[in-house]
């Protein structure tokens, strides 16, 4: 038995890393049995023992517990929840400023499941090339508001070096992953990075302004300046599983404070009296982009 890395995953094969070697796995039916509602038994990053078999092919016998993972719920009707990666050291929310549009509601949905499954998390805002002058005085009131936080933000462009080089170290020596919409260049950022990975990019497409899928599975890539990255398909949502309402707040570092001065325990900081948080929105301590954030997130949660 030989323990290894799961470093894509296409649906019916893994392949593991083990002790640099690639090896395609199988998975026996038993896993998906066991996951219940979860879509997926193995994401990328998994820990796994693996018995080789007579073909050369190896059979996935355990998977070890992760440390960490990032979930969402499960797309195209299905029910239960997708884990887009495991065991990463950081995770990037990627956005563009343009081609496709930044939207703030999903980086804040990311943010919340981040804190919630204890993932560090750090934002990227590509193509500052397409910024105008009123575009970047958004982003640098964008960026005071999230490392006021305690989140990394970063300004990118796949032709700014200074951009690059700054990116480069915050990825070097840690597993990360780059999750976003299709079309926000986070294939074009790793390949200006790292030159040799030489993944496939595609151009936005000009009718619809929205990204075509380049990336089809998830993988896991080493970086020639040490560590790893994990290169994601485009998602075009991300919806939040395993949140109530009463949490929500927790997951909202502002929040945190202000909703020890509430008065009921399982306020929701939308409409109850003597409310903490709504007290310290008036008083200007919480953006209200972020409220509002929270009270579109808080509308699709169940309740407690």
């Amino acid at each position: 038995m030989k323990e290894g890395r799961v470093i894509q995953s296409t649906g019916k094969w893994y392949k593991v890393s083990l002790n640099g070697k690639t090896v395609d796995c199988r998975l026996p039916g038993k896993f998906r049995l066991d996951t219940g509602e979860v879509t997926n038994p193995i994401a990328v990053g998994d820990l796994v023992n693996v018995e080789i078999e007579k073909d050369g092919a190896g059979t996935i016998k355990e998977i070890k517990e992760r440390e960490n993972y990032i979930p969402r719920q499960a797309t195209h009707g299905r029910r239960g929840e997708q884990i887009l990666v495991s065991n990463v050291d950081r995770a990037w929310v990627v956005q563009s400023i343009k081609q496709p549009k930044l939207k703030p509601g999903f980086i804040d949905r990311f943010l919340v499941t981040c804190e919630a499954y204890e993932v560090p998390a750090g934002i990227i805002i590509n193509k500052n090339d397409l910024a105008n002058h009123k575009d970047n005085r958004f982003l640098e009131d964008l960026k005071n508001l999230y490392r006021d936080l305690g989140y990394e933000f970063l300004i990118t462009s796949k032709d700014d070096e200074d951009s690059l080089e700054r990116l480069s170290e915050e990825l070097k020596g840690q597993v990360s992953v780059f999750i976003g919409p299709s079309g926000v260049g986070k294939t074009s950022l790793l390949n200006a990075i790292d030159p040799q990975l030489d993944l496939k990019v595609n151009a936005v497409s000009a009718y619809s302004n929205k990204g075509k899928h380049t990336t089809t599975f998830a993988k896991l890539v080493p970086l020639t300046t040490g560590g790893y990255i994990v290169d994601t398909p485009g998602i075009r949502e991300f919806g939040i599983v395993n949140i109530d309402k009463s949490e929500l707040s927790l997951y909202f570092p502002e929040m945190i404070e202000p909703r020890q001065g509430c008065k009921y325990y399982n306020c929701t900081h939308y409409h109850e009296p003597s409310c903490g948080v709504i007290e310290a929105f008036d008083e200007g301590k919480i953006d209200p982009e972020r409220y509002n954030s929270y009270l579109s997130i808080l509308e699709t949660l169940p309740d407690s």
